[in-house]
C-alpha cells in the first residue's frame, strides 16, 4: 500500500509544476512581445538615422559657405597652392583677381611670394578653394554682367 506522505508529495509536485508552467508561459508570451517591440523600435531608429543623414547632407550641400567668425582659425596661405588652384580653374590672374576682389598684380605678387594677402582676402581665397571650374566661370560671368550694368548707368 502506498504511503500517504509519498502520495501527497507527488500530488504537490504535480500541481506546482503545472502552476510554474502557467506562470512561465505568460512570461514567455510577454517576453516575445517585448522582443518584437524592441526590434520594431530598432528598425524605426535606423530608418530615422538614414533620413537625418540624408537631410543633413542636403542642407550642407545647399548651405552657403559660412564666413569665418572671430573664433575661426585664420585661413592658411601658400603661394604654390594659389597658383595651382588658379591654373586648375583655367583662369588668368586678372580673372582670378576679380573673383577675390583684387587686381591682377596682387595675384601675381601673392603667387611669387613677394606679398601675402591680408586676412580678409585669405578668407576669400579659402572660399574659392571649394569651387570648381564651372562655378568659377559662372561667377565671373555674373561679375562681368554687374560691371557692364554699372558702366551703362554712368
Amino acid at each position: 500500500m502506498p504511503n500517504i506522505a509519498a502520495l501527497l508529495k507527488d500530488e504537490i509536485s504535480r500541481l506546482s509544476r503545472r502552476e510554474v508552467r502557467r506562470q512561465v508561459e505568460s512570461m514567455r508570451k510577454a517576453s516575445t512581445q517585448y522582443r518584437r517591440h524592441i526590434a520594431a523600435l530598432r528598425r524605426e531608429v535606423a530608418s530615422l538615422r538614414q533620413r537625418v543623414l540624408l537631410l543633413v547632407s542636403r542642407v550642407l550641400k545647399h548651405a552657403p559657405a559660412a564666413s569665418p567668425g572671430p573664433t575661426a582659425a585664420p585661413a592658411r596661405f601658400a603661394a604654390k597652392g594659389l597658383r595651382a588652384h588658379r591654373q586648375r580653374l583655367g583662369l588668368s590672374a586678372s580673372d582670378y583677381g576679380r573673383l577675390v576682389g583684387v587686381g591682377s598684380q596682387s595675384i601675381y605678387n601673392w603667387e611669387q611670394g613677394t606679398a601675402k594677402p591680408r586676412a580678409g582676402y585669405r578668407a576669400a581665397l579659402a572660399e574659392l578653394r571649394g569651387i570648381g571650374k564651372r562655378e568659377a566661370h559662372a561667377r565671373l560671368a555674373q561679375l562681368r554682367g554687374k560691371n557692364a550694368r554699372r558702366r551703362r548707368k554712368s
